[in-house]
């Protein structure tokens, strides 16, 4: 049951229960097991637009966090076997171990035309046939959603980690990067943890980088006492308005450190540099998103999941400038400041799932920013 009283059956193929949170709908055609466990998605129940899901199974090496992060799940059909070499166990039995609601046989397309149509709204997943929908609509009006939420406590880790560079870099980036396996300086960077997916931290390690992963709750003196290279401010769920400490503490770093900023942690980078945030109508989750960078004309297919967006008019405003944008509905998809060593993306270079066009776009740049030497080592050896 939606807040406006639209009602969708179906059957379920997960935990018994009732959850409530923000509806959505993700239009990536594969990637369960790395949508369901983004952080980005605390809170919200995800409905797939794919036909079908869990052909492939479960794969623990598929996994962006520890957990399940999704408050409910939808999809128009599981299948009732997972057929993958890969798979560890089947998706509707992961579901179940893990106390997700879930339900399968929902008209899907309706319901994200429903989305599409009205915007995103609040909602109900519930296995209690007996609940009267009159019971159901308070739920679904009286849960939290998501505006003015900030969920970082809830799914950032307790304490500091680290995570060392590979020592045989994957054969991906030595490739990409024309046979340099890693970057020619040893960088350390901390890597702020809103809810950070896992494949941030390997795309750095790859890249030859040890990286610090932190608390939310970490302090800006705190992190320069560490001595970083350069700060990542990571992807998270909730609305970037209502994280105002960890804003007051990122104002701090501006300048002190190169900062870099990926979906969450571009909005609250904006947000501390003096721009501000909006809601979108319905979001943006998929993985075939496309983006255009400004300075080269280049397109980007990139992977998104967010339900807020830096307001393109207060951008300018804000001393940055302008460098990636979407070309759905020309929202604002990155920037940088001109002299401070800031640079920030909305969508998700790092992929999982996803097409990879934006893994050296970003992660190569911002070890530019932080790296300058290093960078003009690299150009001088491409050219020659």
């Amino acid at each position: 049951m939606l807040e406006d009283g639209r009602l969708f059956e179906g059957r379920s193929c997960g935990a018994p229960g009732t959850t409530t949170g923000e509806v959505c709908f993700n239009t990536a055609m594969t990637g369960y097991s790395e949508v369901l466990t983004d952080p980005s998605y605390h809170g919200q129940i995800l409905t797939l637009t794919t036909a079908e899901v869990g052909v492939y199974g479960v794969s623990p090496e598929d996994f962006e966090s520890d957990r399940i992060q999704v408050s409910g799940f939808i999809v128009k059909r599981m299948s009732p076997r997972g057929s993958s070499w890969r798979a560890k166990k089947e998706l509707r039995s992961w579901l179940i171990e893990n106390g997700v609601v879930a339900v399968e046989g929902l008209d899907t397309r309706a319901l994200t035309r429903h989305l599409r149509g009205r915007g995103a709204m609040k909602g109900v997943l519930t296995t209690n046939i007996d609940l009267s929908q009159a019971e159901l609509l308070t739920l679904a009006r009286s849960s939290h959603g998501v505006d003015d939420q900030d969920f970082t406590a809830a799914v950032t880790r307790p304490s500091p980690e680290t995570w060392y560079a590979l020592d045989e870099p994957d054969p991906w980036y030595d490739l990409a990067r024309n046979h340099l396996s890693a970057w020619p300086s040893k960088l350390n960077i901390v890597l702020y943890d809103f809810g950070t997916k896992s494949n941030i931290a390997r795309q750095l390690t790859a890249r030859g980088c040890d990286v610090t992963l932190v608390p939310a709750s970490t302090t800006a003196d705190t992190v320069l006492e560490m001595n970083p290279h350069g700060v990542l401010l990571s992807n998270g769920p909730g609305d970037p308005s209502a994280c105002g400490a960890i804003v007051d503490e990122i104002r701090k770093l501006i300048g002190n450190v190169p900062l870099g900023g990926i979906c969450l942690g571009h909005q609250l980078l904006a947000l501390a540099c003096g721009a501000r945030t909006s809601k979108l109508p319905f979001g943006h989750r998929g993985s075939n998103h496309p983006v255009r960078i400004l300075e080269s004309g280049k397109v980007l297919i990139t992977s998104q999941n967010h339900g807020f967006t830096v307001r393109r008019d207060s951008v300018e405003r804000a001393g940055l400038e302008l460098t990636h944008v979407s070309l759905n509905d020309g929202s604002v998809e990155g920037f940088r400041h001109p002299s401070k060593r800031v640079m920030s993306v909305q969508f998700h270079p790092e992929s999982s799932p996803g097409p990879h066009d934006a893994h050296f776009d970003f992660f190569n740049s911002f070890l530019e920013l932080v790296d300058p030497e290093s960078a003009e080592m690299i150009s001088g050896a491409k050219k020659n």
